[in-house]
This record gives structure tokens, sequence and C-alpha cells, in this order.
């Protein structure tokens, strides 16, 4: 079992802060802020119980676990019960793939890093907050043991629509050996409200039981 670092978020939200964004996606993220000033969409996607998706998933604070077969690398991650799947059997990326959460993912070992390449994101999710993905959201994330109890991994966004050049972040993890996986079922009396523009609200259904 691996935990995310929180030093290590903490620095990607700075990051996240400095990211080489183009005109167009500025002016995305500004127009998102002052709605949010507004009280306005300020409800994540996992707040909603909707899955958040990459590279999201991969930064909760919740442990993930890495399971090895022939051909494929599966990424077990307790946020939202998810699974990742890295085909390392060799085939391309599709060439027109499913819109999905976590995206497509092919991999391959250089030396001991697994190279992820990853598209075809879903456009609910969030790359950022107030930025979501374009057809041309491309993602490699490099993972490799920087010692035997600390994992990294360095994930860089490329996507000419968004930034001006690429945009590498890293997080790193500790390992946990005691640890087990527990189930998250966000749905399970959910009680995080929201209107139907996502805001908060204190409405938790109670009213249309009388």
């Amino acid at each position: 079992m691996w935990q995310p670092d929180w030093s290590a978020i903490t620095k990607l939200r700075a990051a996240e802060g400095e990211a080489p964004l183009t005109r167009q996606a500025r002016a995305t993220i500004d127009a998102f802020n002052a709605a949010k000033a507004k009280g306005e969409n300020i409800q994540t996607e996992g707040a909603n119980c909707r899955p958040t998706g990459m590279p999201g998933v991969m930064r909760y604070p919740y442990p993930i676990e890495f399971i090895y077969s022939p051909g494929k690398v599966n990424i077990v991650i307790e946020t939202h019960s998810q699974l990742r799947q890295i085909f390392t059997d060799g085939r391309a990326l599709p060439a027109d793939p499913d819109f999905l959460f976590n995206g497509n993912s092919v991999g391959h070992w250089e030396d001991d890093v697994l190279v992820v390449d990853t598209i075809g994101f879903s456009p609910l999710i969030s790359l950022m907050s107030g930025l979501h993905p374009t057809q041309q959201t491309r993602m490699q994330e490099r993972i490799y043991l920087e010692n035997p109890e600390k994992l990294v991994i360095d994930t860089t966004i490329t996507d000419p629509e968004l930034f001006t050049q690429p945009f590498t972040t890293t997080v790193s993890y500790r390992l946990e050996p005691d640890w087990d996986l527990r189930e998250y079922i966000c749905q399970e009396n959910n009680r995080d409200a929201a209107d139907e523009d996502g805001r908060p609200s204190m409405n938790l259904g109670f009213d249309e039981l009388d």
C-alpha cells in the first residue's frame, strides 16, 4: 500500500498556480474563480460522488495498490473504489478512444521506471480547479521507486489548447506495508448536499420524506 505524501500535495497546489496556461485556459479558470466568488461552482466532482478522474484520483488522501499480471499493471485506488488498467503488452494507444474518467493507458518499462501514456479523458473531469481536458489532452507518468519506502510519480500534461508548454508535477507516496484497502462507497448515505448548479445546500432530502 502506498499513501500520498501531503507535503508533496501542498507543493503540487502551488505548482498548479504557476502552470504555463494559454490565454484561453487562463480565461476559463478566471471565469470559474469569479463564479466561485459569487457562490457558484464551488463543489468539486468528488463532493457530488462523481469520479475525480486523472490526475486527481492519484492524489487523494487515500492509499493505492499496484497489482502486476502478464501484459498489464493494475492500480487499485481506494478513492471511489476505482481500478486503473495500464496495458504493457505492446499495444498502441487507441486511435479513437472512449472518453473515460481515468483515460486510456498503455505503458512500458524503461529499466525500473514504468512509463505510462494516457489519452481520452472525459470532459466531466478537471485537470485542475476550473480546467477541463480537451480531445488533445495527453498525460505521461513516470512511476518509480526513489527508495524502498518512497514511490514517486512525475506527471506531464500536454495540450496545445490549454498549456503553452508541457506541464510537469511530482507527487510522492510512502509505503504502508500493514495497511489494507477499504471500501469507498460515496453514494452510501451521502450527506454532502448540492443544488442543481453544484452549490452547497442544506437540503439532504428529508423534506421529501414527509
